[in-house]
């Protein structure tokens, strides 16, 4: 059993929802990337994502695609990303305690595929990571990914959209492991006031499909949607609202950007888990 499957398994016997915050790794720097992983991991979030950059981001909003920009012009590699989450799952000797919560990448199949897909899956886990998204790749290309992912026990992430026909959507079903990513809206990534009034019925319709935990992601960008979404769903995935907060981060400021993350990450916890 994956950290991941454990991770849900312990939620739904709690009745509790998953918070899960995405983080661009290295943006404005990895040793910032980390005190942002561990103060959410101290705030209670059950899951955290670290986006890998590309130069060509995949369905990515401006928010998160000029994060990616900012840490590319920085240097940061895939290597060094698996490394910082080795650092946060694993430390040695007098590091800090290890972050609790599972890691996944999100990360373009171009990158896996050039550095192998066994090479990636044997690192990833060496380095702590529970799993990965990654949304460019098909499901009718996703067969190698799956067995690679399956021989691990490293969860492979897909995404399910408004648009997915229905029977594909039971084929991507079919082939993730770890949870399903709802993607709430058709378009791009980032912060919206409203969602689709049709999102909570095409969720209900997809839990008739899979027994896996379903996450919604895309648009989420504050505690009021979180409550609209709380009770259909078992996880939800925050990106933009997060990497927002980080953008213009400089030496001077870490200390309240970071304070500033962990309290908003505390207003939707809180929305997340209310009582009716």
């Amino acid at each position: 059993m994956s950290a991941i499957d454990q991770l849900f398994r312990e939620y739904r016997s709690a009745g509790r929802k998953a918070l899960i915050p995405f983080l661009t790794a290295g943006d404005p720097d990895l040793e910032f990337t980390g005190l942002l992983v561990r103060e959410l991991d101290r705030r209670g979030c059950a899951l955290c994502e670290l986006g890998v950059p590309y130069s060509d981001p995949i369905a990515d909003g401006p928010v998160i695609q000029a994060s990616y920009t900012r840490a590319l012009a920085g240097g940061v590699k895939t290597r060094a990303i698996l490394e910082l989450a080795g650092q946060l799952r694993r430390p040695a000797g007098s590091e800090a305690a290890a972050v609790r919560m599972p890691l996944v990448t999100m990360i373009s199949y171009a990158i896996v595929y050039r550095l192998g897909l066994q090479q990636f899956v044997r690192d990833a886990v060496a380095s702590g990571v529970s799993g990965a998204i990654v949304p460019d790749l098909l499901v009718e290309e996703a067969g190698p990914l799956a067995e690679v992912c399956r021989e691990h026990d490293f969860s492979l992430i897909q995404l399910v959209t408004p648009t997915t026909p229905r029977e594909r959507a039971r084929r991507i079903a079919a082939t993730s492991t770890g949870f399903l990513y709802y993607v709430s809206v058709t378009g791009i990534t980032g912060e919206r006031r409203e969602l689709p009034p049709e999102l909570v019925d095409n969720v209900a319709w997809l839990r008739h499909e899979t027994d896996l935990p379903i996450c919604i992601g895309f648009g989420i960008s504050g505690p009021e949607q979180v409550r609209q979404l709380a009770p259909v769903a078992d996880g939800l995935i925050v990106g933009s609202a997060f990497v927002r907060r980080i953008a213009d981060v400089g030496q001077s400021d870490r200390a309240a950007a970071l304070r500033d993350v962990g309290q908003f990450a505390s207003q939707l916890l809180e929305a997340l888990n209310e009582r009716g």
